[in-house]
């Protein structure tokens, strides 16, 4: 059964597609046909990942456009971190007279005159791996891309499925940077040798540097060694975001082979060992077919068809192994346990303890992954350094940065989401002490100005340069959103936090009277301070530098959905009333409401204008949730809830194909920005989506 999408066409796209829906085909497909605009197929991004923080990444025509595309970017150990190995793969398929590019757009007659001419007939994002299928001369060739799951390779499969063999020219260009650093930096390493031995070949970038390993499999055809370099390579998308945008791309030659029908041939690509590479292509795309399958069938049965489906895939990629921390896993089977954090956002973003737990529950909770969201817990508690959860480990390095108000208290929730859903008390009993130390450290204060002001017990926070709640832009000195003083969702947090603590205490025989107390005394000072009567809705923060902040943001939506609402129930329909009227998009809530002075209804152009705009407007689709979540405590109107997820749905078929961007611009066409994948709106998405359509299913049962 397939559904039709693209009908409402939300982002004004004149392309639209099917999702093939049960949980046997959870496919996505694109169909092409002459005359359709490459244009559309530039600006959809495909991804691969590894479960270890290394993906492979690309535009549907097979150009890239952001320093972040490549065929291989494996997470290497610090110092180094995600690193762009093969940056470009040209493949060229020669049939008869004809020699015909894969990828790109051929012009029609050898002129823009005459259009654009490409041999692509269908793409399909099939079980996380994207397929495309091309015609050329009659002759039928697809093509897939996997990466093995905890692996630091990659297979790019083609194979024939016409009847006449076809020549096939792959050449790959090599390259030694960190994702993330100027396409020119100097830091870089080009190939200092390359070195074959009887079908296997090496690219060596330096001393003490990964060895790339790349061969055919099966092992096949020849390596013709012809230099070439390509000069002045466009990063379209890079330009548009103000960043260097050109460069000098290098291969030593290209790779011949006969292509038969039906007998696929993989260009694999690895940092790993010979000896793990020795499968065919076939295997390894089974092996990977079969591991979906069980992530799929962990889910509960509602999460195993149509779109639900395609977000348990999507949250599968986020859930991840330390791939530039090894010695995490060393430790942690050492101690009898596993680690397993999440990668906050491809392509750039590492992990980040807030994306962590607001993810928490909706990336492995709601698909039935309670072991990894147990590791996950544990590793994060591992980390907790004077009362604080970290805020992100920065690229390639091992130590966390601690810069965050909203981690910490975060973790409780989504360890009270963890315990709800398993019943594991042990667990809880374990991490009970970091717990405890956590609240004891923020009744003294600690760093970055964070702690309970004794005048209120409301949670305090600030400190000169930095950016302490999720709304956290910063261009060199400028901090765009401090929210210095005493944020709304901070109260929210800490009250539930508080509550929950209380709770825990009385379960395992200990106090919970001064809990109770910090509780009783903050939801005392916030009612009585946060209520701004004149538009409705909830100071965003008080004590600030300036004075109270009643600037409309999202944030003040916690005081209600939170599992103990720190507002009280008497001003929760107001506030979403407000909230509903103003902030409410198709994909997410705004950041500030229109008509503010800094409101900015478009998220482009530079860093400095891109930051100016990350929450001064622009729509997080994450925070959907707890408006959904705050919705059904307030109404009981599950049919219009269902509407506020319906933009969603053609949302997996722009930017990252499968998957839902970071943000949207704050008017229509609200074009995705940012991340082409990220874990809190995955997660988000997929958790209230459950928790609408089968109440009882959102968040399974099943014990540990």
């Amino acid at each position: 059964m397939a559904l039709a999408w693209g009908q409402r066409h939300l982002f004004h796209s004149e392309k639209s597609y099917t999702v093939e829906k049960g949980m046997s085909e959870p496919t996505l497909v694109f169909p092409w046909q002459a005359g359709d605009d490459p244009v559309f197929l530039r600006t959809r991004e495909w991804l691969v990942t590894n479960r270890l923080g290394g993906y492979a990444s690309g535009t549907l025509l097979g150009i890239g456009t952001r320093r972040y595309h490549g065929v291989f970017i494996p997470n290497l150990p610090a110092p180094r971190g995600r690193t762009v190995m093969i940056p470009r793969l040209d493949e060229e398929v020669h049939c008869g007279n004809r020699t015909a590019q894969l990828g790109g757009a051929e012009f029609v007659d050898g002129s823009s005159k005459g259009g654009t001419h490409l041999f692509l007939k269908e793409f399909r994002h099939d079980w996380q791996t994207p397929v495309w299928v091309f015609e050329i001369d009659g002759h039928i060739i697809e093509k897939r891309i996997v990466m093995p799951y905890g692996e630091n390779s990659v297979y790019v499969a083609y194979t024939l499925l016409s009847a006449q063999p076809v020549r096939l020219h792959l050449r790959p260009y090599f390259a030694f940077r960190r994702h993330d650093q100027p396409l020119d930096d100097s830091d870089s390493h080009e190939p200092s040798s390359f070195i074959i031995r009887q079908g296997r070949y090496e690219v060596f970038f330096g001393e003490r540097l990964p060895t790339l390993r790349i061969c055919l499999q099966p092992h096949c055809g020849v390596f013709v060694a012809q230099d070439e370099v390509s000069s002045n390579v466009l990063y379209r998308v890079e330009r548009d975001r103000g960043y260097d945008h050109a460069a000098e791309l290098h291969s030593p030659g290209y790779f011949v082979a006969s292509l038969e029908p039906g007998v696929p041939i993989a260009l694999v690509a690895s940092v790993e060992p010979w000896e793990t590479l020795e499968l065919g292509a076939d295997s390894i795309f089974e092996a990977e077919r079969r591991r979906i399958e069980k992530v799929l069938a962990l889910a509960p049965e509602p999460a195993r068809a149509g779109i639900a489906a395609h977000l348990v895939l999507a949250a599968d990629q986020f859930i991840i192994l330390p791939g530039s921390r090894p010695e995490e896993r060393v430790l942690a089977r050492t101690a009898g346990e596993e680690v397993r954090t999440v990668v906050a956002g491809y392509h750039w973003f590492t992990d980040w303890g807030r994306d962590t737990m607001i993810s928490l529950e909706g990336l492995a909770l709601c698909t039935g992954r309670y072991q990894e969201a147990k590791s996950i817990l544990q590793t994060f508690a591992h980390y907790v350094k004077d009362g604080l959860l970290p805020n992100h480990f920065p690229e390639g390095e091992r130590a966390a940065i601690y810069n965050t108000v909203d981690a910490t208290f975060w973790y409780f929730h989504a360890l009270d989401r963890y315990t709800q859903a398993t019943g594991d008390k042990e667990t809880l009993g374990d991490l009970y002490p970091v717990l405890r130390d956590i609240i004891a450290h923020h009744i003294r204060g600690t760093d970055f100005g964070i702690g309970v002001d004794p005048q209120d017990g409301l949670i305090k926070a600030g400190a000169e340069g930095y950016a302490l709640t999720w709304m956290d832009a910063k261009v060199g000195d400028w901090v765009v959103t401090p929210r210095r003083g005493k944020p709304v969702e901070i109260q929210a947090l800490w009250y539930n936090s508080l509550r929950l603590m209380a709770e825990w205490a009385e379960e395992f025989g200990e106090p919970a009277d001064e809990f109770r107390s910090l509780a009783q005394r903050a939801q005392s000072s916030f009612n009585a301070r946060f209520w701004f009567p004149a538009g409705q809705h909830l100071l965003d923060v008080i004590d600030g530098e300036g004075g109270d902040d009643a600037s409309l943001r999202p944030n003040q939506i916690f005081s209600i959905s939170l599992r103990f609402p720190i507002l009280t129930e008497q001003l929760w329909r107001p506030v979403l009333e407000t909230v509903t009227d103003k902030l409410l998009t198709p994909l997410g809530l705004r950041t500030l409401a229109p008509g503010h002075k800094d409101y900015k209804a478009r998220y482009d152009g530079d860093l400095r204008a891109r930051d100016a705009a990350y929450h001064q407007g622009t729509v997080w689709p994450w925070l959907i949730g707890h408006f959904v979540d705050a919705w059904r405590k307030v109404t009981a109107d599950s049919t219009r809830a269902r509407t506020f997820l319906q933009g969603f749905e053609e949302a997996l078929g722009v930017a990252g194909i499968g998957t839902i961007s970071e943000i949207f611009d704050a008017e229509a066409p609200y074009s995705a920005r940012g991340c082409i994948a990220q874990a809190w709106s995955v997660a988000e998405v997929l958790r209230s989506l459950l928790a609408l359509e089968h109440p009882s299913e959102s968040l399974p049962a099943t014990k540990t």
